[in-house]
């Protein structure tokens, strides 16, 4: 679509253009044929083009979404009365059909025989400032449905990548919307959309929970544009473009674009995934947010990173304790202390007892404090359900994962030993004409078998618990990383 930048010179009536026909003013989601907003009698005599405008108007009073399309003798088969998906977004998309279709067109001479910026109906205010009728808050949805990509120099109305979940069409990009950085790289891909699509993996993003496991740079990279590209924080650790990264690159706690080179801070970026955390009551997706946000901040030596980082691993601790999540966000009074006191918080009792006197107080004052031992016996008691509970279903998960990994080794040593079989049978029979390559093929199966049946050895170390086994074993037959 195209988006105009620039004000009328003196705020007038617009001009007309060369075929002398009045520049009107034109209502949200209107259409029509010809002149002044659409060619007439191009390639050739009573050929008429169509036009159509959508909601949103720019700061200088024209539609920034304004779609062309061909006259009924272009489009394939001529008899597409609504010609609808023969149309165009921009007037790059328009130049690159002339130049594909028509070479040697004048291009200036071809804009020139009507008019592309389509102004909105507006009412002037008292103080010659402008306001805008029918105009809605935020950007709009694009028709996908109305305007196809039926060709490769039309640009699509929706998200390239198909994906229905894209900001571009729930509306939820920034208002009003500032222009994005010219692309040609992977903006230029088929199904790559800047909206919703990770810049490393090209894989669609995820906008749920506020959005945490993407990163997008809004670093402004000319005169009222911004990058916008955005990229999977796990791609980004994974390719070493985010957290903190030694060598030549030097981040510290943050992101680097590899579109724009912008370097963008990510300890807001992980302030904002903690808040997101407190509103939510799953434990999985808590855990799970909180686990990125100690890979972006972990080593960093920025102070308020560092900070971060102790309040996320308390609140992990406190998660993998048990805690109730509302207690999981209380802050607590010795930040040196924290980790200690979320393994120790329920068991708090009147220890005040058996330390020095203060505040005035004598020690017979503290010795004939109240004790409820009825009271405190019960809360331990609650205390060591609620770990045992927790224990129970930790070894239940871990049991059904070594489960898992143990019987799809078994089946894929049962196949391959199928398929020995068969090879075998085949080389007896000698139903190829290359027998060396059948001997070759059953020897290989052989050793291949003997490398499985190791493997699952050593995954049969987990018999003594996933505690004693190796790291190693662990690593790669159960895809768990232990840290020391």
């Amino acid at each position: 679509m195209e988006i105009d930048n620039h004000e009328e010179s003196d705020g007038s009536t617009p001009r007309t253009n060369e075929n002398d026909v009045s520049i009107r003013r034109v209502a949200p989601d209107e259409s029509g044929e010809g002149l002044p907003f659409a060619p007439i009698n191009w390639p050739n005599p009573g050929d008429t083009w169509r036009w159509k405008v959508g909601k949103r108007v720019s700061g200088s009073g024209y539609f920034l979404d304004r779609y062309l399309y061909l006259p009924k003798s272009l489009c394939h088969g001529g008899g597409n009365p609504t010609r609808r998906k023969y149309g165009f977004a921009s007037k790059l998309a328009v130049e690159r059909y002339i130049q594909t279709s028509f070479p040697g067109t004048n291009l200036d001479a071809f804009f020139e025989s009507f008019s592309w910026k389509i102004p909105a109906e507006m009412s002037l205010l008292a103080n010659g400032a402008v306001k805008l009728k029918h105009v809605p808050v935020g950007p709009p949805i694009p028709p996908c449905a109305e305007i196809e990509e039926s060709d490769s120099q039309s640009d699509a109305l929706c998200c390239k990548a198909r994906n229905k979940l894209c900001i571009s069409l729930l509306g939820e990009a920034e208002n009003p919307p500032l222009a994005f950085m010219k692309c040609d790289i992977c903006c230029t891909e088929a199904k790559f959309c800047r909206d919703c699509c990770c810049i490393l993996c090209s894989k669609t993003i995820n906008f749920s929970y506020g959005g945490y496991d993407y990163i997008r740079c809004e670093a402004m990279t000319g005169e009222g544009t911004r990058c916008g590209h955005a990229a999977h924080i796990d791609c980004a650790l994974r390719c070493y473009m985010a957290g903190t990264v030694g060598g030549s690159i030097g981040l510290d706690s943050e992101y680097y674009c590899r579109r724009c080179d912008a370097r963008t801070n990510l300890v807001p970026h992980v302030s904002r995934l903690l808040q997101t955390c407190e509103s939510l009551d799953s434990r999985d997706n808590i855990e799970k947010i909180l686990n990125i946000g100690i890979c972006i901040l972990r080593s960093s030596e920025k102070t308020s990173a560092k900070e971060l980082l102790k309040r996320i691993e308390v609140a992990v601790a406190k998660l993998k304790y048990g805690t109730y999540l509302e207690d999981i966000w209380k802050q607590e009074g010795n930040s040196a202390n924290s980790t200690d006191v979320c393994h120790h918080q329920s068991t708090d009792m009147e220890v005040t007892t058996y330390q020095e006197p203060s505040n005035g107080k004598t020690s017979s004052d503290l010795m004939s404090a109240s004790f409820d031992y009825r009271s405190e016996s019960q809360r331990l008691a609650e205390d060591i359900d609620q770990v045992l509970h927790a224990l129970k279903t930790s070894q239940e998960s871990e049991f059904k994962m070594a489960e898992e990994k143990l019987l799809a080794q078994k089946n894929y040593i049962c196949n391959l030993y199928q398929q020995l079989e068969k090879e075998k049978s085949d080389l007896a029979r000698r139903t190829s004409t290359d027998p060396d390559a059948l001997l070759n093929i059953v020897l290989s199966r052989v050793k291949q078998i003997k490398r499985e049946v190791t493997n699952l050895k050593e995954m049969e170390e987990i018999a003594s618990g996933f505690g004693k086994t190796s790291r190693a074993t662990l690593k790669k037959h159960f895809n768990l990383e232990i840290e020391e």
